[in-house]
């Protein structure tokens, strides 16, 4: 299967779509933004792969005439999910236990080791249910997942000895650093090796001879990247070509236009900047308003946020909706929003009602942003990491109907996060078309990129990184 290319690389995420030569996605990947650019860029392509590669998975079953249970596909890919889960874990047990051999960490290596071995071996026996029990996680980051069960485990330790918290988490801080900016050395036919042989060891031979056959035809079918092309917020420093890099702006509405046929207006919000843009019928932008350099109303403002409260940033727009009431914030800028959040914490208002607050104030820069563009039109789309934040579209919808009447169709979905990157990928088609398709970077995305070594310092003990 030859394959186009789209990577949108934000300041928080790096999204991935494929496309095949007649414009059909075949694949989306997503992951978490790193201080090194180029293994986000391969991990996000990999990822896109790796749905490709499942889908590919599920049409093979589909064609076994019935041999195979109907559930088998899906069964399978969250086997994959969990080998793959367990390979970054071995990784970031392998880089905590480099930490504790450290000079740095001789005083307290004889009460942290146990205690972060304890922690890492319960993480690897409560895995399976996190991906086979249907237990429903709340973000597929390894960053997050890793993160949450991490640190349940350490305070239910910290509670009953005298192992201290803050230096667990501080050393898981500092491991996670190293093992996302590192492309660990695996391939997709290993993982689903694996995770054939957790699913039907003991299955009946027919079964299992019909399921090794599949994996490997699927596992072994060549994927040829022909053409791509790159957008985002960090698209100057993408590892890619300068003619492959195209503007963010006209990769959204170009995506968009794509997804929703109707759309006139678009709104992204991202990680550092809010855009409002106007469309004409074929997708071209006619006109647009950004931001300033300032990121309050953006991504990174709510993600301020969620560090104050010590949430995940996905746990915000959940708990927003809870609110009795919407409580009136008087500052948008995130230097200043945590003050004001503490203090209206301190005076017993409900964190719930403070956040629906914070959300209508992004939304209200944002309106205001769109009536500087042209305003509204039918139909107005939302894209953009904060259109998977619930509250924030609630509070979105409730604010058109205000100032445009409710007959406005807003088109807001949590996939629309990959608009940026579907653009991407169209651009790049219609170079490939043309005869003139950027040629793709050499990068191995299945070798091990070059690591951030960082020396461990005293700092490094308690704190995130090193200064």
């Amino acid at each position: 299967m030859r394959v186009i290319v789209g990577i949108d690389l934000g300041s928080t995420t790096t999204k991935a779509v494929l496309l095949d030569e007649q414009g059909e996605i075949v694949g989306r990947g997503i992951t978490n933004s790193r201080s090194n650019y180029e293994v986000a860029c391969a991990v996000a392509r990999r990822e896109a792969l790796t749905a490709a590669r499942m889908s590919m998975l599920r049409r093979a079953i589909d064609l076994a005439d019935g041999m195979i249970e109907q559930d088998v596909a899906a069964r399978l890919s969250d086997a994959f999910r969990l080998e793959v889960y367990l390979g970054e874990l071995a990784a970031l047990a392998a880089r905590i236990y480099q930490l504790l051999d450290h000079v740095f960490m001789a005083p307290f290596k004889s009460v942290l080791e146990p205690a972060a071995s304890q922690i890492l071996d319960t993480m690897a026996a409560n895995a399976p249910a996190l991906f086979l029990d249907d237990t429903g996680r709340k973000s597929d980051f390894f960053r997050d997942i890793a993160g949450a069960a991490f640190t349940s485990e350490a305070e239910r330790l910290a509670a009953r000895s005298d192992v201290p918290f803050d230096r667990l988490i501080g050393l898981f801080d500092r491991a996670i650093l190293d093992v996302e900016t590192t492309v660990r050395n695996e391939t997709f036919a290993d993982n689903l090796k694996m995770a054939a042989e957790r699913i039907f060891t003991g299955a009946d031979s027919v079964t299992h001879a019909v399921i090794s056959r599949i994996v490997l035809e699927v596992a072994e079918s060549p994927i040829e990247e022909v053409a791509f092309s790159g957008t985002g917020y960090g698209r100057q420093t993408l590892p890619f070509p300068k003619a492959a890099v195209r503007s963010e702006i006209l990769c959204h509405g170009r995506g968009a236009h794509r997804v929703f046929p109707g759309t006139k207006t678009v709104l992204d919000i991202g990680g550092q900047d809010t855009k409002a843009i106007q469309i004409d019928e074929n997708g071209v932008v006619t006109s647009f308003q950004m931001n300033d350099r300032c990121a309050a109303g953006c991504g990174r403002y709510l993600g301020y946020i969620a560090d104050e409260l010590n949430l995940g940033l996905h746990e915000l727009g959940p708990l927003a909706l809870k609110a009795d009431k919407v409580i009136r914030v008087n500052s948008t800028c995130t230097v200043f929003a945590g003050a004001e959040l503490r203090e209206r914490l301190a005076l017993g208002q409900k964190r719930e009602d403070v956040l629906a607050g914070l959300h209508r104030s992004i939304m209200l820069r944002a309106m205001s942003l769109l009536a500087r563009s042209g305003g509204i039109r039918d139909e107005f789309t939302f894209t953009g990491g904060v259109c998977k934040n619930p509250m924030a579209t609630k509070m979105l919808r409730e604010l058109v109907d205000a100032n445009y009447g409710v007959d406005v169709t807003l088109n807001a979905h949590p996939d629309s996060i990959y608009m940026g990157a579907l653009g991407a990928a169209m651009f790049a088609l219609d170079d490939l078309r043309a005869g003139k398709a950027n040629i793709l970077p050499t990068y191995d995305i299945d070798a091990t990129a070059k690591s951030l070594d960082h020396t461990a310092c005293s700092g490094c003990i308690t704190a995130a990184s090193c200064d």
